[in-house]
């Protein structure tokens, strides 16, 4: 059996012992408020088209909030952290952000933008801007002083600089900022559908939790689980097979 094979099924024995205790727990109840594995596996089988069709939607203002983040706040971090006064004069507003959670701009999205989608999207879009440009700006400002050297040496131009050197030396830090700034798009994404939404899966969470519907929720609180799974691994595959170059050296260096 290979290694990688092997530590996969051993990080299956801790959610496995989880589900044993979690069933223990639930037989030693007598109140239908704490249901057990058997009755959420139920719950998913009976909810689970209502809860796709919730997820999706979701999931696609998720979706649309990051590539907001992503379009502006990856070019922007860069800029900063070439045009270093600027991006000097502007850190403590970054690090003011950084410390800002997303839903306390929402009273203030609400004003401006009312209720509708576009203020769910705006506020995951700040949820997913805050990591995604500090990572580029720390990338961006930190890089070896040998690159810039060779980019002067070469002619190159401020924009030729940032699009030939800052981009792919900066790389590795955006991508991590990137996989941060999608597990906050679905987290606030979920959040803010708790507050304004009619529909979406933090709306059916809000639903089952009013109706005492606890089971339901759980089998809302699996999906959720696994879409963040699903993504992440998707997003570290993606990663590893743009970034090889990275890993390589990485592998070497060990």
């Amino acid at each position: 059996m290979k290694r990688e094979t092997r530590i996969a099924l051993l990080g299956l024995l801790v959610p496995l012992a989880i589900v044993v205790l979690w069933q223990i727990a639930a037989l030693m109840q007598k109140t239908p408020l704490f249901p057990g594995p058997g009755k959420v596996v139920l719950a998913i089988w009976a909810n689970y088209p209502v809860i796709l069709r919730e997820l999706g939607i979701t999931l696609l203002r998720a979706a649309m909030g990051f590539a907001i983040a992503a379009i502006t706040m990856i070019p922007l971090g860069i800029f900063l952290g070439r045009i270093r006064l600027i991006g000097r004069v502007l850190e403590p507003l970054m690090d003011m952000l950084a410390t800002l959670p997303p839903p306390a701009i929402i009273p203030l999205v609400m004003l401006f933008a009312g209720t509708g989608d576009w203020a769910k999207i705006v506020i995951i879009a700040y949820a997913a801007a805050v990591p995604l440009l500090m990572n580029t700006y720390e990338a961006s400002h930190t890089i070896h002083p040998m690159l810039s050297k060779v980019a002067r040496s070469l002619h190159l131009s401020r924009l030729e600089t940032m699009r030939l050197i800052d981009w792919p030396s900066s790389l590795p830090m955006i991508a991590t900022g990137a996989r941060l700034a999608i597990a906050s798009s679905l987290l606030v994404s979920v959040t803010s559908e708790m507050l304004l939404s009619t529909n979406g899966i933090g709306t059916y969470l809000q639903r089952s939790q009013e109706n005492f519907r606890i089971d339901a929720g759980l089998a809302g609180i699996a999906f959720i689980s696994l879409a963040g799974v699903l993504i992440n691994a998707g997003v570290f595959r993606l990663e590893k097979r743009w970034l090889f170059w990275h890993y390589r050296d990485q592998r070497q260096s060990e």
